[in-house]
């Protein structure tokens, strides 16, 4: 009989087809690691291999979910891996259709002020920290974009920055601020250089790992983020992330068009863009309302001579 799903001593020729399954289409190495988690937690559910599932209970673990305090983020996740099982790997349609998605609350993603972000850059508590903080902000990076970051990658004679492969297996440039450039010119001098041997110059990482030769982890990277933010005094529930949202909400609110944001942060949909409309404070203050335009003194209108002329 098929090992179970959940085994994890062994892998078993079910999990095995379906990580065949997901290297054969490029999926990312953590979207991955997601689905084959998902699937472990269905099949831990059912007690057996998930190809012997039943069209009643692919709902009634959807259920299970909702009712164990799943966010409805977690719970779409999970589904989403479950369903590339059921959908690509058994063929499985008939289960693959009882698969519902839940939209998700549209939140407004969080934003720092320039006074804040000012702050945050300023109480860095190093100078990678200080030059990553930077590259996110500035350059509106993505945290694993800025740590994939390479010598080569910094064009100092046309001032931007090639940021390779990322998000949807993409290429896009950014502009390189001067100020980021000097960063980068300092801690280039004082970076640790113990796994440069065997390596060219531009193949060298500009924030290298701290035991092996990779590059410093998004996590390490957070962990910088966290530490500056607390020493700015920040109360707020924040992420890396946010220096991102900032970066395009401040550009917005500075008259740049949508559509040169749309390509510096390397969106395929506008839409996805458009969002930083909703959060843009300086754009909507500035926005006038019908309400003003009751205060304003209507003219008053010519009476009308209503007596009929003189007859001659």
């Amino acid at each position: 009989m098929e090992l179970s799903m959940s085994d994890t001593k062994t892998v078993s020729p079910l999990r095995q087809r379906m990580i065949e399954d997901m290297a054969a289409r490029k999926l990312n190495p953590n979207t991955q690691r997601g689905h084959i988690s998902s699937c472990k937690r269905f099949a831990g559910w059912l007690k057996r291999s998930p190809d012997t599932a039943t069209p009643d209970e692919v709902r009634r673990f959807q259920l299970h979910l909702i009712e164990s305090g799943a966010s409805i983020c977690t719970r779409n996740r999970i589904m989403t891996g479950v369903r590339f099982l059921f959908r690509v790997t058994l063929r499985r349609h008939d289960l693959a259709a009882e698969v519902w998605h839940i939209k998700e609350p549209q939140k407004l993603p969080p934003v720092l002020s320039p006074a804040e972000v000012k702050r945050v850059l300023t109480m860095a508590t190093s100078l990678q920290a200080r030059a990553m903080l930077t590259l996110a902000y500035g350059c509106g990076l993505r945290a694993g974009e800025v740590v994939r970051l390479r010598a080569g990658d910094i064009d100092s004679e046309q001032m931007i920055i090639r940021i390779v492969q990322s998000k949807g297996r993409k290429d896009r440039h950014v502009m390189l601020p001067a100020e980021v450039l000097d960063l980068l010119r300092q801690w280039w001098k004082t970076r640790p250089t113990a796994y440069d041997a065997g390596l060219a110059p531009e193949q060298r990482w500009l924030f290298p790992g701290r035991r092996k030769p990779r590059p410093l982890t998004t996590r390490q990277f957070a962990r910088l983020f966290k530490q500056a933010t607390k020493a700015a005094g920040l109360r707020k529930t924040l992420s890396l992330h946010t220096l991102r949202h900032s970066f395009a909400t401040h550009l917005l609110e500075r008259g740049t068009d949508i559509r040169v944001i749309q390509a510096l942060l390397g969106h395929e949909k506008l839409e996805t863009t458009a969002r930083y409309t909703r959060v843009a404070t300086g754009l909507i203050s500035k926005i006038e309302s019908p309400l003003d335009g009751l205060s304003v003194p209507r003219r008053k209108r010519a009476k009308r001579d209503t007596e009929e002329p003189p007859t001659p």
